[in-house]
């Protein structure tokens, strides 16, 4: 590891120079990787343990959006400023403060009685994993360079595909085997023995670095991001089951109202360095590195194009799965009347399809760049517009094999866009910049899941006003679904364009 005069980085465990240097590079990517796995796996563990849920807990409409968006949003709206945590603080320590909480909060969450309950714990353990996340990428941005740090950002975009389509798998095989007679509770026991290693094995060798003028914390700026945010998805959450009562639409317009202050108000504190949520110089360019990557010359100036158009990117993505996955599980389930562990067999070939597309990408990627996620946006729209098909043709009587071909195709899509935008958008931010990066790419990530799971309640439960219908009933409100999670594909392609096109230019 070079030194950095921008950080001040202070070493637990062994010197990174030594010849030990290899293992102790293994170790700590493991433990970051682990604590990343641990976050996105909770994103999605819940999907296929919903229906399960709600017979256990009476959860509403509502109800099962915000046992599953309390989560993403919590941990949406935390991670700048775990960020900010981690770059004044020191990343090692926040890290594990961060993990410590979300081990905690998973217990409670397991031990929760009731849909409130559960929707409590569950914000808490985001809030958790808000802390924890952002010290991920900015110390592995901070403690590898040149190819190792490459090799370690493909590893952390196939973590982020593979944690979330393993959650559907493991929360719907947990919940059919009900493990000590805890059916959907044991999927949130999984994250007590892993987070007890991490954070042991974080506190011996974890490498510790902090930014030595790092951004002040910005707790008002994050109130009001958190209060725009819920009375914009509180409504559309619980609006569309009920008709459009009238006060949905003035509490959205405050919520819209208060975002508007929030973004004024930042552009005045812009002013002062530091001061801000987030960090202009990322979008400006100012912040790219001034060393090139392997096979990545430095072009003649900066542009701000791919770290901005990766994060509309991510923000799409995540909007998308969210929408998708909530809306799919519960046709399996409550449409086609499969059990929870028959349902995970869907999410498992999605899951082997996505790790063979990432895998792919990390390969490509260097040679193509955002060729690569184009052709997997693409791929996965076309799957879906044939998922549409079959659904419109064979309803309720679609069986697991007869949707396999399409799902396959999806997952391959997925796995092709997933882990080259984290490359593409991240790549050559500086060392001094990397929390607030890192924060701004999980934010739009868990946003967009957030939002995406409070748009099924404009597009799917209106079919299903009480989340408890059978049959035709969901099979109709899932195929209403597939139209605008194609159009979003589209969408996110298109963005794609702004990403780089030629090996070596940016």
């Amino acid at each position: 590891m070079s030194h950095d005069t921008r950080d001040d980085r202070t070493r637990s465990g062994r010197n990174p120079t030594e010849p030990s240097a290899r293992r102790a590079g293994r170790i700590i990517l493991a433990v970051v990787l682990a604590g990343e796995f641990m976050a996105v796996l909770d994103a999605s563990v819940v999907d296929t343990a919903l229906p399960s849920i709600r017979a256990d807990t009476g959860a509403s409409a509502a109800g099962l959006q915000w046992i599953h968006a309390a989560y993403a949003l919590a941990l949406a709206v935390g991670l700048i400023s775990g960020g900010r945590l981690g770059d004044r603080y020191g990343r090692r320590r926040t890290f594990l403060l961060g993990a410590g909480v979300f081990t905690a909060a998973s217990l409670l969450c397991a031990l929760a009685v009731g849909p409130a309950t559960v929707i409590g714990a569950r914000a808490v353990q985001g809030a958790g994993a808000a802390v924890m996340l952002p010290q991920v990428l900015a110390t592995v941005h901070v403690a590898f360079e040149g190819r190792a740090r490459a090799r370690a950002f493909g590893l952390y975009g196939t973590v982020l595909s593979v944690g979330s389509a393993v959650g559907p798998v493991l929360g719907g095989v947990l919940t059919q085997a009900d493990v000590f007679g805890m059916g959907w509770r044991s999927i949130f026991l999984v994250n007590v023995p892993i987070g007890a290693a991490t954070v042991l094995l974080g506190h011996r060798y974890l490498v510790e670095s902090r930014v030595a003028r790092a951004a002040r914390l910005d707790p008002s700026g994050m109130g009001l991001s958190a209060l725009g945010l819920l009375l914009i998805a509180f409504p559309l959450s619980a609006g569309g089951s009920r008709h459009w009562p009238w006060w949905t639409f003035p509490v959205m317009a405050a919520g819209l109202t208060v975002l508007a202050v929030l973004i004024f108000r930042q552009r005045v504190r812009n002013r002062a360095e530091g001061s801000s949520l987030r960090t202009p110089a990322l979008f400006s360019g100012r912040s790219l590195s001034n060393r090139p990557l392997p096979g990545r010359p430095l072009p003649g100036r900066p542009l701000p194009g791919p770290f901005s158009a990766g994060l509309s990117a991510q923000f799409v993505l995540g909007l998308l799965s969210g929408l998708f996955f909530m809306c799919w599980t519960l046709f399996m389930q409550q449409g086609l009347g499969m059990s929870p562990s028959r349902a995970a067999i869907g999410f498992l070939l999605l899951t082997l399809a996505e790790i063979t597309g990432a895998w792919l990408a990390t390969a490509a990627v260097g040679r193509h760049q955002r060729r690569v996620p184009q052709a997997g946006a693409l791929l996965a729209a076309l799957a879906l517009s044939g998922f549409h098909s079959l659904i419109t043709v064979y309803g309720t009587g679609l069986s697991m094999t007869g949707m396999a071909l399409p799902v396959l195709a999806l997952g391959l899509g997925l796995g092709l866009v997933g882990t080259p935008l984290t490359d593409l958008a991240l790549g050559r931010v500086e060392d001094e910049h990397a929390g607030s990066a890192s924060g701004l790419f999980n934010t739009a990530t868990h946003l967009g899941i957030a939002l995406g799971v409070v748009l099924t309640g404009v597009v799917f439960f209106p079919h299903d006003p009480d989340a408890a219908a059978r049959g035709t009933v969901v099979a109709h409100a899932f195929a209403a679904t597939l139209p605008y999670v194609t159009g979003g594909l589209l969408s996110m392609w298109a963005l794609m364009f702004l990403l780089p096109r030629h090996r070596g230019k940016q």
